[in-house]
């Protein structure tokens, strides 16, 4: 089996406010990062033993950025603008002028510096500083205070490096090399984290519920888990995440919505297709005003609309199937199959709240079903 090695069941089982054990969501984590994760940590008990959410992100973090620091943290180039009292770099006149420095015996310049002192550190060091002042670490008081002296002690070993105020996009902006493959596991945790604490667009001290923004994060995590769990289980299938598709639209709009499902699945041998839509919903069945149990009717229509828009492209695409995989928690498990026009809709679940293997099963059975020859 791919992925962590399974252990016997802890003691105590952590979960998340949505009733998902912690451990759980560290091996969908390892899916999702593969060898760029696994080969950086040893012992794993105290990250898949967390008590929170916070605390497991907390923990992956500080042992990547410790891991990294062992052979140096990442510098770059960047520009700055300095005051100087002699010539360092190129001098910026307009400044210079501006401010009469010359009269002083001063000139600003304009130089590129090669530093810790960017952006990628700067994000790290100061998602370190936010998780100490608001970090949720979970019950058991000595081992929270024991990660936020860890937490603490790491801060200050980045002395040197900004602290900033982190912003979603920002961290989306930038840009790593190849060798940086620690520095995208790292960015994502940290995005993840400040996804938990984001502020509600109101302003003030009003912050988004709990709930809601663990589904947020939550929906991240088991999107791209499911994603690299397929691409690696699923041997004869170009398995594609996030592909693009086209409307093929008679009269052009730019207010058309971008289609783009979750992931795109096709047998190389038959050339069969399958798209699937992974959907973190706190329920798989909603009820309408009526009362009346049902499934959402606007994921229908956005699956429907993603292969009904696709289907004179060939053969192949008039009869893909269409796949909505929603997350349990200690559920039974729902297998619908419904037939419109000549498409095939499923509907399907997979219980997280399972032991890990259980998981990993009820993913290859949805699958197997749909792709048998």
């Amino acid at each position: 089996m791919y992925g962590p090695a399974m252990v016997d069941n802890p003691t105590n089982i952590y979960k998340t406010e949505f009733g998902i054990p912690i451990r759980n969501v560290w091996y969908m984590l390892m899916y999702a990062w593969g060898e760029a994760l696994l080969n950086r940590f040893g012992e794993l008990d105290d990250v898949e033993n967390a008590p929170s959410l916070d605390a497991l992100l907390a923990s992956i973090l500080v042992k990547l950025i410790q891991q990294r620091m062992r052979i140096g943290l990442g510098r770059s180039y960047f520009d700055e603008k300095l005051l100087a009292e002699g010539i360092r770099g190129r001098i910026n006149f307009i400044d210079s002028l501006k401010h009469q420095t010359f009269e002083r015996g001063q000139v600003y310049c304009d130089t590129h510096q090669f530093s810790l002192n960017v952006p990628k550190n700067q994000i790290l060091r100061s998602t370190l500083d936010k998780l100490v002042q608001i970090g949720d670490f979970g019950p058991d008081i000595k081992m929270a205070n024991e990660l936020r002296h860890q937490i603490r002690w790491l801060t200050r070993q980045m002395d040197g490096i900004d602290l900033i105020e982190l912003k979603q996009d920002f961290i989306h902006r930038q840009n790593l090399g190849r060798n940086d493959r620690d520095y995208q596991v790292m960015l994502f945790v940290c995005e993840l984290i400040l996804q938990r604490h984001m502020p509600s667009e109101t302003g003030g001290d009003i912050r988004l519920p709990s709930i809601n923004k663990d589904a947020q994060v939550m929906h991240r995590v088991y999107e791209r888990f499911i994603a690299c769990f397929y691409q690696y289980h699923l041997d004869g299938w170009k398995v594609t995440p996030q592909s693009r598709l086209k409307w093929f639209e008679s009269n052009t709009s730019k207010y058309l919505p971008v289609m783009q499902p979750d992931l795109l699945l096709q047998e190389k041998k038959s050339r069969r297709i399958i798209i699937l839509d992974t959907k973190f919903t706190a329920k798989s069945l909603i009820e309408n005003q009526w009362g009346k149990v049902g499934f959402d009717s606007s994921h229908l229509y956005q699956l429907f609309t993603y292969l009904k828009t696709q289907e004179h492209l060939s053969e192949q695409n008039q009869n893909a199937t269409g796949i909505l995989l929603y997350p349990t928690i200690n559920q039974t498990n729902i297998s619908e199959e419904i037939g419109l026009q000549n498409l095939t809709i499923r509907i399907e679940t997979v219980d997280l709240a399972a032991p890990w293997e259980e998981i990993e099963y009820q993913l290859l059975k949805i699958l197997k079903y749909n792709v048998a020859t």
